[in-house]
């Protein structure tokens, strides 16, 4: 296999996720119960059998760095690893800019490693894929660089940034977030959207990086700076991600990608999982998703008394060791480990954080709370929007997000 280094861009605030990102990087929020964002595309990495791997930091990234020392240790014997790397300022006195500032600030690291393709993956969006596949379509069309793009109706695409490209799928053109966004050829429909994820010639991101650097209008961004500037000089291509396979895929998740930057995203993402024949499937053995599996009991569910309704229950939902459902009930929820539901309790449509007490007779829907909150008996959440918006943070959707370690009364 050819020599490959890969960079995942984990470093940013994260701002439209908030108040999950409050305490925490966005790569790092829980999902899907045991996971972390991050473990999504590290999991894509590994499966794909690339083992040497720097994840770029910056924004709060204590329990980012937790993580990845608990969940992902590689064989240094091997030369495998997956090493996070702080902002260290090699170049000034500034943060990271943008994508390619990132790039550029961590140039040494590539120099050591010498490799043939650098990959520099975005480490926050939800989806699988085979990056073999990637990597072939770059080198067999002789790519400096290749985007990997899913297609979008037009309709809903004026929020991503678009590729234009030609009928071989060569990138003629980027726009960020158009209004009008340029349609693929042949699908007038049909729009397609960027990933943010690229597969780079070595010696081409080298060069780039280092001549967008000294560019002081630049924003210093891969999307809005690096592909414009280099599509004409440069041979760049599309790679169609919704024809990417890896084994075990279901028909429904061929070319699922979801881009979590929204607490509504971030929910609708979370449902995505719960369903009967799920659209994301968490349980593919053939294509793990890896993480740290903390030291917990197994889920445990208590009470049958039908008569007085106090039966723990849980329907169409994910519930993490640990957790105790004792005399509650739970559907279409997430439940992380160590989770308490007390009797007569309900919670529908919700996602629970690690170590969530819910109190008896407390009514919870369409809501995100997050680690160790500790929610009274008789609380109702997402019932009475107006009353929510004076303690908590609410979507224009009507998701109800309790941040972490809050006190209510």
């Amino acid at each position: 296999m050819q020599k490959v280094l890969v960079m995942i861009m984990a470093g940013g605030e994260g701002t439209r996720l908030y108040p999950l990102t409050k305490e925490r990087a966005k790569p790092a929020v829980p999902f899907g119960g045991r996971y972390r964002i991050i473990d999504f595309v590290l999991s894509n990495f590994i499966n794909s059998g690339f083992f040497q791997i720097k994840i770029l930091t910056q924004f709060k990234s204590e329990s980012l760095n937790r993580h990845l020392s608990l969940a992902w240790r590689l064989s240094p014997k091997l030369d495998q690893y997956i090493d996070p790397v702080p902002a260290q300022m090699r170049t000034g006195r500034d943060w990271y800019k943008g994508t390619a500032d990132a790039i550029y600030q961590n140039l040494n690291l590539i120099r050591d490693v010498n490799p043939q393709y650098v990959c520099v993956f975005g480490g926050d969006h939800i989806y699988k894929m085979d990056v073999r596949q990637m990597l072939n379509y770059h080198i067999k069309n002789k790519a400096e660089l290749t985007v990997s793009a899913i297609p979008r109706p037009a309709n809903e695409a004026s929020t991503f940034g678009i590729i234009e490209v030609d009928k071989e799928w060569r990138i003629k053109g980027f726009e960020e977030k158009p209004k009008k966004p340029k349609h693929i050829p042949g699908r007038p429909d049909m729009s397609l959207v960027s990933m943010g994820n690229y597969i780079f010639n070595t010696g081409v991101l080298l060069e780039e990086v280092t001549a967008d650097a000294k560019k002081k209008d630049s924003r210093h961004d891969f999307g809005r700076d690096i592909i414009p500037n280099i599509r004409k000089k440069r041979k760049l291509f599309a790679y169609d991600f919704a024809k990417n396979r890896i084994p075990g895929m279901t028909h429904a998740e061929k070319g699922y990608w979801m881009d979590v930057g929204s607490i509504d995203a971030y929910w609708q993402a979370s449902m995505d999982l719960i369903a009967v024949s799920p659209i994301f499937n968490l349980y593919n053995s053939e294509w793990p998703i890896r993480t740290h599996y903390p030291t917990c009991p197994p889920a445990k569910f208590v009470f049958a008394d039908k008569e007085r309704e106090r039966v723990g229950i849980a329907t169409d939902s994910i519930v993490s060791e640990g957790c105790i459902i004792s005399g509650g009930q739970i559907n279409r929820s997430i439940l992380s480990p160590q989770v308490r539901i007390n009797s007569y309790s309900y919670v529908t449509e919700s996602i629970l954080m690690e170590g969530v007490n819910v109190g008896r007779h407390t009514k919870i829907r369409r809501a995100i709370i997050d680690k160790y909150v500790d929610i009274p008996s008789g609380t109702e959440v997402g019932y009475n929007l107006k009353e929510d918006k004076k303690r908590f943070y609410v979507t224009e959707s009507g998701i109800v997000v309790v941040p972490k370690e809050t006190i209510l009364k």
